[in-house]
């Protein structure tokens, strides 16, 4: 059996963050990682659909060249080299989590961990992927197996993630129904496709092929697209859409998917009940807690309603000495967290202090436009007793938007009425996952609206629009006409 300080189950963006800065405060550290380094984000999640999405905006970008003055011919998609310059971005960046562990003397155990005590775990060797060498592996049934290896730690932290959820629908298990994770075995782009759920994972992927020349169809059950995100951002995102000529339907619900002549047919309920064909229906309504085959009760360790594992600020389970961070606590299922989690577990275990504020997380939507948003949304501010002013300042009013040639969007800000406090800021356009860091700061140190309108922002950026927005706020606009007088 080996022995470590602290054992880490899982090698994502958590996990690989907590082994590292444990590491660095001394401790010995081994992960157990069942994939590459890097967990879903960087294997099946943001690194992957980012350089997939960035294909379909140099080849976007190339369709209107024109505007620019510039004359392109024979614009086509090469589908096969997308999705291999997909595999190298990913490769590039798991092979560079691999080596800084190894630089770090962190040591990777290859397999799939499951606990035999609170600070033990079996280590199973694991199966192949039902998407072939290039998806995501399973551990293999352990039933009659035996460990290929036994490991014991003081310290244990689960950073196993989450996988995509499974709808218990008629139909859910034809050829065709895939998940976030089906959709990168697909080897052209679908010419039809119907996505259920409309949040970040749906939106993304409908950006997607709606760009690279799918005739695709969104269902969303909430009364807008991204209804996480503040109403106006939901909403302006579906007139998008549907001008890009996405099929938006809101308020709806798929009641079953059926094998028809010509591919699949979903059935969708709602104010106006329809049938959609399709030759590929993605299901990306959210995910589920990674922990199935944890045995996590051999653990003793407590998990909610939900199955996520219930943590405490320090990322304490109920069982000392075992720590969680990441998807599988639930607490906010965005890579930055895991890893800004993963730190505070780690400098917890070395006896450091470090925390963590669910008040002020970022977190972005890479469609075009772009989707950004931090803190509390109107209806939220609303609700939580808040006496709010807002404003809203157009991209179209920035001379960079302009020269860039992409001026769709805005920029919302949600501040106190008394004092100005920033409660949240909320963007739609382009860099807006870039721009969101201004607002995430600004709420971290407490600014109000007069401090943001007296920083001096360089010219011309888009980064303006957080200065303009806030003068906005305050009455007092430059480059926008002021609100009529009543």
């Amino acid at each position: 059996m080996q022995e470590f300080d602290l054992l880490v189950v899982g090698g994502g963006p958590g996990g690989y963050v907590a082994a590292i800065r444990a590491a660095q405060r001394g401790l010995s550290v081994a992960v157990v990682e069942k994939e590459r380094p890097g967990g879903v984000c960087l294997n099946w999640g943001c690194i992957p659909t980012k350089a997939m999405l960035r294909s379909a905006e140099v080849y976007e970008t190339v369709l209107h060249a024109a505007d620019f003055g510039i004359n392109v011919d024979n614009v086509s998609i090469d589908y096969d080299t997308v999705t291999r310059r997909k595999a190298g971005v990913v490769k590039g960046l798991t092979d560079g989590v691999a080596g800084l562990l190894k630089a770090n003397g962190v040591k990777v155990i290859d397999g799939h961990a499951r606990f035999t005590g609170p600070t033990t775990v079996d280590v199973y060797a694991t199966g192949e992927s039902p998407l072939g060498a290039d998806g995501p592996r399973y551990a293999a049934d352990p039933s009659g197996a035996q460990p290929i290896d036994r490991v014991s730690a003081r310290d244990v932290i689960i950073a196993t993630g989450s996988v995509p959820v499974q709808l218990p629908l008629p139909g859910a298990d034809l050829p065709g129904v895939i998940t976030s994770d089906g959709a990168f075995g697909l080897t052209e782009v679908p010419k039809r496709i119907a996505i259920i759920g409309g949040s970040a994972v749906g939106a993304e992927w409908a950006t997607l092929f709606n760009t690279l020349g799918s005739e695709v169809s969104i269902i969303e059950m909430q009364k807008t697209l991204v209804p996480a995100e503040d109403a106006e951002i939901g909403k302006t995102l579906g007139r998008t859409f549907s001008k890009k000529g996405i099929k938006v339907l809101t308020e709806a619900q798929v009641s079953r998917i059926d094998q028809g002549s010509d591919g699949l047919q979903v059935t969708v309920d709602g104010a106006k009940p329809q049938q959609i064909d399709a030759d590929f229906v993605l299901v990306g309504v959210g995910r589920k807690p990674n922990t199935a085959s944890l045995d996590l009760d051999k653990a003793g360790v407590s998990t909610g309603e939900r199955g996520f594992i219930e943590v405490d600020d320090k990322l304490r389970t109920n069982v000392e000495h075992v720590y969680a961070i990441g998807d599988v606590t639930g607490k906010a299922l965005l890579a930055h967290v895991a890893s800004h989690q993963g730190v505070v577990a780690a400098e917890t275990v070395a006896g450091e202090h470090a925390s963590i504020d669910y008040n002020v997380i970022p977190a972005a939507t890479f469609t075009h436009p772009e989707i950004a948003s931090v803190g509390l949304t109107e209806a939220q501010a609303t609700e939580a007793g808040h006496e709010v002013v807002t404003s809203k300042f157009p991209f179209a009013a920035l001379g960079r938007a302009q020269s860039y040639g992409d001026t769709e969007g805005f920029m919302k800000i949600v501040a106190g009425k008394k004092y100005g406090e920033v409660l949240g800021v909320h963007i739609i356009g382009h860099s807006a996952s870039d721009l969101i860091t201004e607002g995430a700061l600004a709420m971290g140190l407490e600014a109000t609206l007069d401090e943001l309108s007296e920083t001096i922002h360089a010219h011309p950026t888009l980064g303006e629009v957080g200065m303009e927005a806030a003068m906005s706020a305050l009455g007092l606009p430059v480059h926008v006409a002021p609100p009529k007088k009543r």
